[in-house]
């Protein structure tokens, strides 16, 4: 029986000894200063937003917790200053509807429904 030869393993390169030959090439225009390539011009990536708003914005939030097993609550808050909190079945019934009431006549949002009409 013959044995195959082995085929050759894969080596490193040697490691160069002599100066290193990655230095700034010269300069063609004979004045010798090495050219700073660094400072060019980039465009930017930034774009404007393109989400144009139509001029509306919330007045006014009503958010109701009620997690599973516990007291449920709500939080009626408005930009005219009315910010009420309830907590209970009955309550936070009552403050749906008194908040669903104070949406109707509330000035801020009935003004400004009518100048963006």
């Amino acid at each position: 029986m013959t044995t195959r030869p082995r085929p050759a393993l894969k080596s490193l390169p040697a490691t160069p000894t002599g100066p290193c030959l990655a230095g700034p090439a010269p300069a063609t225009s004979g004045s010798g200063a090495p050219k700073n390539v660094g400072r060019k011009a980039v465009p930017s990536s930034l774009r404007p937003d393109p989400q144009v708003g139509d001029g509306r914005r919330p007045i006014a939030w009503l958010t109701i917790t009620a997690p599973r097993g516990t007291t449920p609550t709500a939080t009626s808050v408005c930009d005219c200053g009315r910010n009420l909190f309830a907590a209970g079945h009955r309550r936070v019934l009552a403050l749906i509807d008194d908040h669903t009431h104070h949406r109707n006549l509330c000035l801020l949002r009935t003004t400004e429904e009518r100048t963006a009409s």
